[in-house]
């Protein structure tokens, strides 16, 4: 199997799921949940509770132009995934995924952006009592692994490059001092 047709596979996979998982998700939650109503999924722990974000990640917002303001960064952000994973290597199969499930999540956040006015629907709601993280959603997941998962290729990536780069210094000191 050819290594770069492999890379296409994976993104595509990775992206295109996310957007139809999360795209699903918040037609059903917007559709049977009420609005700012906790229904507990796992105790108190897991939560769905419905809500709109008008603005960007943990309810950032520029004013009455938020929606058009994040959805331009989120195109801009799809274009530059899109040509990281472009550039990436045939067969970095982690990295290629790494950017489908941020693709993927910037995208469906992005159909939501422009689908409901209200903002983009969150409603997955973790916490313990009356300590809660922020309301998510299927997109924002995949944005966050993704995120993490390239973030953890690039940190080997690097250190496989200082250990090549000491090799090599190590191999050129043995052949300097062989030499003498």
């Amino acid at each position: 199997m050819n290594p770069s047709s492999n890379n296409g596979r994976v993104f595509w996979t990775a992206g295109v799921t996310v957007i139809l998982l999360d795209v699903v998700t918040k037609l059903l939650a917007a559709s049977r949940l009420p609005l700012h109503v906790p229904r507990e999924i796992v105790g108190n722990v897991v939560r769905f509770t419905l809500a709109f974000n008008p603005g960007a990640a943990f309810s950032m917002s520029l004013g009455e132009n938020s929606r058009y303001i994040f959805g331009a960064f989120a195109m801009i952000a799809l274009v530059i995934l899109w040509w990281l994973y472009r550039t990436t290597t045939a067969g970095d199969v982690t990295r290629v995924l790494a950017l489908g499930l941020a693709w993927g999540g910037a995208a469906g956040n992005l159909i939501d952006r422009f689908r409901e006015p209200r903002g983009v629907v969150d409603f997955i709601d973790i916490g313990w009592g009356d300590v809660r993280f922020w309301t998510f959603n299927v997109a924002d997941s995949a944005v966050t692994v993704g995120a993490l998962l390239l973030a953890f290729v690039l940190w080997r990536e690097d250190r496989r490059q200082l250990a090549l780069a000491a090799a090599e210094a190590a191999q050129r000191d043995e052949v300097s001092s062989s030499a003498s």
